[in-house]
């Protein structure tokens, strides 16, 4: 049952994936900003309709910007999830750009891609994250760094939130779970942590009985008189509580 229920589900994501690709190829090109980011959070709803998932968002997502979410990180899906909540503008390792298929719709969707090795890169994300809440956009982060399994949060880096300390712009934070729909328990079949293959982990999700996502937004805050690191660490556990309530 589990074989056929992964194997259905992986076909429709594939054809999904495809109209996606198509999309993003004869479509954007005719398309306002406003135009691609309703059909990139469209897109991403029917991406985690196929994939067996249902959202719930808790707290209210931002309207319009100039602000960027912080969240924690646990799964490849967690970009479509909150593209599905709100569109948003992600921050990710460079690499993501060279994947097939995915690296061209993360593209399209307006990902900014820094080559973590690289300090001078840094430096030049931050500046260009800098002027995008200047231009009162909505950006996305993932502090951590990498994916956790969704028991422990692993902590913060605060070099990305200079951006918003510049800009003089408000951080939202935002939790993510997911849960098993019947039950309410946390599910861990999403995760993808460690040496696991992304292939293993669509796997074990695509064979998952039906998920719910749950995207808990916190108020906006600005940073005021704290230190970067002080609101860093702030933002942190608010997360924390977040993806917990």
């Amino acid at each position: 049952m589990k074989f056929l229920r992964a194997s259905w589900r992986l076909l429709r994501l594939l054809g999904h994936i495809a109209k996606g690709l198509w999309i993003v190829a004869l479509r954007f090109p005719a398309l306002s900003p406003d135009q691609q980011h309703a059909r990139v959070q469209v897109w991403s709803l029917e991406l985690l309709a196929h994939a067996g998932i249902s959202l719930r968002i808790l707290g209210q997502p931002p309207v319009t910007g100039p602000v960027m979410l912080v969240a924690n990180h646990i799964s490849w899906l967690d970009i479509p999830v909150m593209h599905a909540a709100r569109h948003c503008r992600f921050v990710s390792k460079s690499d993501v750009q060279a994947w097939p298929l995915i690296g061209t719709l993360a593209t399209a969707a307006g990902t900014l891609y820094i080559e973590r090795s690289s300090r001078r890169d840094a430096l030049r994300m931050v500046r260009s994250m800098q002027e995008a809440l200047e231009r009162g956009e909505v950006l996305a982060v993932f502090p951590e760094g990498t994916t956790g399994d969704g028991r422990e949060m692993l902590p913060f880096h605060a070099n990305l939130l200079q951006a918003a300390v510049a800009a003089k712009a408000p951080v939202q934070p935002v939790g993510l779970r997911f849960a098993d729909k019947a039950t309410g328990a946390t599910s861990f079949a999403p995760s993808y942590i460690g040496d696991e293959t992304l292939v293993g982990s669509i796997w074990r999700t695509l064979s998952a009985p039906p998920i719910e996502a749950v995207v808990h937004y916190g108020p906006p805050e600005l940073a005021g008189e704290r230190d970067r690191r002080t609101w860093t660490q702030h933002l942190h556990d608010t997360v924390d509580q977040l993806r917990k309530a």
